[in-house]
Order: C-alpha cells, then sequence, then structure tokens
C-alpha cells in the first residue's frame, strides 16, 4: 500500500484520510489539533478498533461523529492517555507501563503542562483502562494485533495490513531525542521495521510514512549524534542542526533533544 493511495473525507476541523485494503480499511485521523495528533481507526466487517485518543474537545465531538455508523470494539490507549470524554463506554486497552505513563509518569507531566497550556479546550481527564494486556498477540473486534512493550508504553503491529504504530517518526520534523543511547535505539527500531518490510508506519503526530522515510529519519539519528560529538553545548548544537534542517519543522522537539544532549 502506497502511503498517498487514500480518500480524503475533509471535516470541519480535521480530515480523515481512508486507506482501503479489502477486507480491511484504515482510518488516518489528522486532527489539525495544537499539537498534531494523529488518531487511527482499523475497519473490518462493521467494526472498529481505535489506536490512540484525540485529546481536545472539538476534535472528540467530530470523530464521535464520523464513527456513529461503525460499531467500535475497542481502544488502544498507548502514549496518548488523555481525552477519557471520547467514548467513554468502549473498552480500553493498555500495559500496565502504559497506564503508569499515562497516570503518573512521564505522560502525566505533558498532560499536565497541556493542560496548563490550552486551558479548557483540552481534556485532561485519563482514559480508565478496562483490559491490562501483556505483549505478545490480541485480538480485539476480530482484528489481530502484536502489542510491543516500550519504555514507555507500547507499539502496535496490526499484521493484516502490514502495518505499525508507534508514538513518533517524522521524516522531514524534529523529534525528542533522549542522547546518544536513545538516537541508538531509534535506529535499530527503524532497521527492524525495514528487515519486516512494513508497507505503513503510522504515528501519533504524523501521517503515515513508509520505509523510505525511516531511511531518511536513520540519516537524521545518525547525523544528530555527530553534530552532537561536535558541539560544546546546546545553542551550539542546535544552530548547527537548524543549519543542515532549516526546513524541519518541530522546534520544541529540537529544544528538547538539545536538553538531554548537554543536560
Amino acid at each position: 500500500m502506497n502511503k498517498n493511495t487514500f480518500q480524503t473525507v475533509q471535516l470541519k476541523k480535521g480530515e480523515m484520510n481512508v486507506y482501503d485494503f479489502g477486507g480491511v480499511k484504515l482510518h488516518a485521523y489528522k486532527t489539525n489539533d495544537f499539537i498534531d495528533d494523529e488518531v487511527f481507526i482499523v475497519e473490518k466487517n462493521g467494526k472498529a478498533v481505535i489506536i490512540e485518543s484525540p485529546c481536545f474537545f472539538d476534535n472528540i465531538a467530530e470523530l464521535t461523529a464520523y464513527l456513529k455508523d461503525m460499531e467500535v470494539a475497542g481502544m488502544l490507549v498507548a502514549y496518548h492517555g488523555a481525552g477519557a470524554t471520547f467514548l467513554p463506554n468502549v473498552p480500553k486497552y493498555a500495559t500496565q507501563n502504559a497506564l503508569d505513563y499515562s497516570k503518573t509518569g512521564g505522560g502525566k507531566g505533558l498532560i499536565d503542562n497541556f493542560t496548563n497550556t490550552f486551558g479548557e479546550s483540552f481534556d485532561n481527564t485519563v482514559h480508565p483502562i478496562t483490559h491490562v494486556i501483556e505483549a505478545g498477540k490480541i485480538n480485539i473486534g476480530g482484528i489481530d494485533f502484536v502489542i510491543k512493550q516500550t519504555a514507555e508504553a507500547f507499539d502496535v503491529e496490526i499484521p493484516e495490513i502490514n502495518a505499525v504504530y508507534t508514538h513518533m517518526l517524522g521524516h522531514d520534523c524534529h523529534s525528542i531525542v533522549a542522547g546518544a543511547g536513545h538516537a541508538d535505539a531509534m535506529i535499530a527500531e527503524l532497521y527492524g521495521y525495514i528487515t519486516k518490510g512494513y508497507d505503513l508506519i503510522l504515528t501519533s503526530h504524523y501521517t503515515p510514512e513508509d520505509l523510505k522515510d525511516a531511511e531518511t529519519k536513520i540519516d537524521y539519528l545518525k547525523n544528530l549524534k555527530t553534530i552532537a560529538a561536535e558541539c560544546d553545548d546546546a545553542e551550539q548544537f542546535k544552530a548547527a542542526v537548524q543549519k543542515q534542517y532549516p526546513a524541519y519543522s518541530g522546534q520544541n522537539y529540537l529544544d528538547m533533544t538539545a536538553g538531554f544532549f548537554f543536560a
């Protein structure tokens, strides 16, 4: 499946890009919110499983309306635990570490920050998890998923459409890279995607990407380490990265990355 082979449904705020795999459809919801969230719906035989949740009230209303003719069998809540007013009666699935991430860990810190920044437009309530799951294969609504636990939460493989969901990629934007060791881990993960030959890589903050995008990101991460090794402080590092990647978005992520490399 080509990442650009989809039909677009234009909504009032966001847009839905629909990929048709025959027996399965992937609905990729571009929220156009303040933090560029993406939410994914995997639909098969009239049933749907949602990956992640919108967290702004207007997007919650918009996506709820879009789903009115689908039977939502469950929601996988990994890195984005906020937005609990979205489909409150639908079963919610997460690993224990993802639950902890949103309740007491780094995810909670982000939710608190977003609440302070965005105020009443942001739904800071955290989804209650009804099903704590382990790594491995799980079937929800007749659709198979493979759960892979990560340091913060979990990634999701979707075998029927040869796709994988992870938190961040973004081939032409900066990412949060917590130092050289984290960069190496990200590189290894991306090489794993290439080895498995996924058609699509789905992420929480970008439209679906492909293996060429993964290769681009690997080159970026390798170069990031080289630049960091040649710089003396965070400001010099940021200036050097911006010079080499002037068109990249995600300046706030670069700021965070600089803070990690030059703590």
